[in-house]
């Protein structure tokens, strides 16, 4: 197996040397994000190498970074780390479920992907700050984050009753992802976005009931399973589909508030400048100092707070107590 062969050419490394664990991701975006992880379980006798699992084909996603025999050759010597999606929700419904939950060799987000973990609603704000270089709240992202989830937290559980059940073809991860996506938001007026959230995914609940009404029965059950694992309804943002989140929640949240931000700050600056050069030097140098907020957002560490990333470390300290004991 792979991993054994990292273990062999690990003793055959100079006494002293630090041992190798190989850790195969999805993509090369994902490479700098476990990097930025894993580096904190390095020690003077470990290290990791974060690679995509491939140097023959350019074949990336979760099952060539789980191996395609699922999981043959991953050991404590070489894991996985991969987003979660719907593989932990499924609690072992299929046989990729199984192994993400299963195997301690595969670390995964505990959010549905990477763009949870960095969307997480308690570093929102700062994000903003960041990107417009003005702390002014225009909004509470937590307290929006919180509302939206708490709205679409039944139909989560409806998704998941689906998937369980093998009737994702009526209703899907990406039927979800544009019933609880949106597109324009004023930020004096969020109740109005959260209103037409609410009516999209009562609509779609009403359906759901009427076309699967053996559910009644189970659907609390479902329910249950998922606020055990640790969902709450106020977090269920971290479980819907990454890119959705990112493109259909988040960016169109806080970019109006940003446009807003920096028009503040240009104000301001237009007020104070006592003579033309300076106000152009002042806006100049702000307009530099200024940066993207999906820049901001995606290397932003503030997930590392998140119960999600607690549950990681859980699994990153278990792997280690593991090798540390193989030596």
């Amino acid at each position: 197996e792979m991993s054994d062969y990292i273990a062999s050419a690990n003793r055959l490394r100079p006494k002293g040397a630090r041992k190798r664990i190989v850790a195969y991701v999805e993509s090369y975006e994902d490479i700098s994000f476990w990097r930025g992880i894993l580096e904190q379980w390095e020690t003077d006798e470990f290290f990791f190498e974060v690679m995509l699992p491939s140097r023959t084909t350019l074949g990336k996603g979760k099952k060539t970074a789980m191996m395609n025999d699922l999981g043959k050759g991953l050991g404590q010597w070489m894991i996985a780390c991969v987003d979660a999606d719907m593989d932990w929700l499924l609690q072992g419904h299929t046989q990729m479920s199984r192994m993400l939950c299963d195997s301690p060799y595969v670390m995964h987000t505990y959010a549905y992907a990477i763009e949870n973990l960095q969307c997480w609603a308690p570093a929102l704000h700062s994000a903003c700050t960041m990107a417009t270089l003005n702390d002014h709240e225009l909004l509470d992202p937590v307290q929006f984050m919180e509302e939206y989830s708490r709205i679409i937290w039944p139909l989560l559980v409806w998704l998941v009753w689906c998937y369980r059940n093998d009737h994702y073809n009526r209703f899907s991860l990406m039927d979800m992802s544009s019933i609880v996506s949106f597109r324009d938001v004023n930020p004096y007026h969020v109740e109005l976005t959260l209103e037409h959230v609410r009516k999209q995914v009562n609509r779609r609940i009403a359906w759901l009931q009427h076309n699967f009404p053996e559910a009644k029965r189970t659907y609390p059950k479902v329910r249950e399973n998922l606020l055990q694992m640790g969902l709450t309804p106020e977090t269920s943002y971290m479980y819907i589909h990454g890119h959705s989140l990112w493109d259909g929640v988040v960016m169109p949240l806080l970019e109006p508030v940003c446009v807003m931000l920096r028009r503040y700050r240009e104000k301001e600056i237009q007020r104070l400048a006592e003579h033309a050069t300076q106000r152009q030097n002042e806006l100049s140098a702000y307009q530099h100092a200024q940066s993207p907020l999906d820049v901001v957002l995606r290397k932003g560490t503030a997930y590392k707070q998140s119960p999600q990333y607690q549950e990681i470390s859980a699994d990153l300290r278990r792997l280690m107590t593991e090798v540390g004991a193989a030596k």
